[in-house]
């Protein structure tokens, strides 16, 4: 998975836990993987949208009641969703870690964070990203300590290095994202 692709999974709260669901079995019926998630109709909604228009989930066709229609994954689904599994498992038992995960930009800072970084380089790696949401998300990451700061004190101003370490390292590295 490249970091753009990353970034457009990761955009909805409840895309990566879907497709987590999906990819270990879980039932397609959408009130089933709604109480499986725990997450509100509406915005379960708007993520499986999402996946959809990203074509890694699809509707089953000739299954199910109309009303009541069932997911699948798609090829692409398949290799996104081993990612999502892998992240999933790594903090399953974390209700802080599960909302973290949930935030747009955490996956993607994380994966950029496998080797040290400035800010300048994460933000160019991140392009869309603003530098509000880059240093809000890398503070919450530094608070849940997946991400170290380093301040590099030969440079004036002074220049904060980051790198994931713990669970973060171990969530950049199940996400195996080539960084281009």
């Amino acid at each position: 998975m490249d970091i753009n692709s990353l970034v457009n999974v990761s955009a909805r709260a409840w895309s990566v836990p879907l497709l987590a669901a999906l990819g270990e079995g879980a039932q397609g019926r959408q009130a089933v993987l709604i109480k499986h998630l725990g997450a509100s109709r509406s915005a379960f909604g708007l993520s499986l949208a999402h996946l959809q228009s990203l074509e890694l989930v699809r509707r089953r066709s000739g299954h199910g009641h109309p009303l009541r229609p069932e997911f699948e994954l798609t090829e692409q689904g398949e290799v996104a969703a081993k990612a999502a599994q892998s992240v999933m498992r790594i903090v399953h038992r974390n209700p802080d870690a599960i909302t973290l995960i949930r935030r747009s930009w955490t996956l993607p800072i994380l994966s950029q964070t496998i080797q040290p970084a400035y800010f300048a380089i994460l933000r160019s790696g991140l392009a869309p990203i603003t530098d509000r949401a880059l240093s809000q998300g890398l503070k919450s990451l530094e608070d849940m300590r997946w991400i170290r700061r380093d301040v590099a004190a030969g440079y004036r101003p002074p220049r904060p290095l980051y790198s994931a370490v713990g669970t973060g390292a171990a969530i950049a590295a199940a996400l195996d994202v080539q960084i281009v």
